[in-house]
């Protein structure tokens, strides 16, 4: 599903984030990113989203070539793929329900639809009793899962998480792992980029290990080997 043919991203004043690197994700899979900040986590993300593009070698995205697209193309790319970042980035004037469905709004989904589905994928996260609540009557775990929410409401192929329990206490942080994992049952690949050891370790999960740009391990069930 996911390939990265020797990928290397160098930017303006030098700086190497990326040095040939080469991964293949599958179907299905989860896998965590993890490294020391400045790793080169963040810009697999971004190359994997069409938001920069590397300087050298391929990326590939089912049948898209991701490094090709157009600026045109890249809406209906990104439609298959659904993001999760640390800091939630909910609209702070629209409620729960209105925060998820604004993603079906932007692709012009009849009311109907909206109507349906919001409420089933909030009552997923736990949270359809709070779909009326504004961001600031909500606690910091339930921002998140309205944020998990408002990212596969359209059944992406690819959920990636950024960094996404870096704001919580560790209760909220176990609960959002169990909704990724409960993602990745039905049926969408996780890519869980993170610094979280206990996490990495209690998943047991496929581990891909950044250092200054380059994989320096992938593991098929592996551990946060990070000092």
């Amino acid at each position: 599903m996911i390939v990265f043919q020797n990928v290397t991203k160098t930017y303006n004043h030098g700086t190497v984030a990326l040095d040939k690197v080469a991964f293949k994700i599958q179907p299905d899979e989860f896998v965590s990113l993890v490294g020391r900040s400045g790793a080169g986590k963040s810009t697999i993300i971004k190359l994997l989203i069409g938001e920069e593009k590397p300087t050298k070698g391929q990326i590939f995205f089912g049948s898209y070539e991701v490094n090709k697209l157009k600026p045109s193309e890249l809406p209906e790319f990104r439609r298959h793929i659904g993001v999760i970042f640390q800091d939630f980035r909910l609209l702070p004037k629209k409620t729960a329900f209105e925060n998820v469905a604004f993603a079906l709004e932007v692709e012009g989904r009849p009311q109907r639809d909206i109507n349906e589905l919001v409420p089933q994928v909030l009552d997923m996260v736990g949270l359809k009793d709070k779909m009326h609540n504004f961001p600031q009557e909500l606690s910091g775990g339930e921002k998140q899962r309205v944020a998990i929410a408002r990212a596969m409401i359209n059944q992406p192929d690819v959920l990636i998480a950024d960094e996404p329990t870096g704001n919580l206490d560790p209760f909220n942080t176990w609960e959002v792992i169990k909704l990724l994992k409960k993602i990745n049952e039905l049926g969408s690949v996780v890519i869980l980029a993170t610094h979280d050891k206990e996490i990495v370790n209690t998943l047991g999960e496929r581990v891909i290990t950044l250092e200054n740009g380059q994989i320096i391990k992938d593991e098929a069930h592996g551990r946060f080997i990070i000092d």
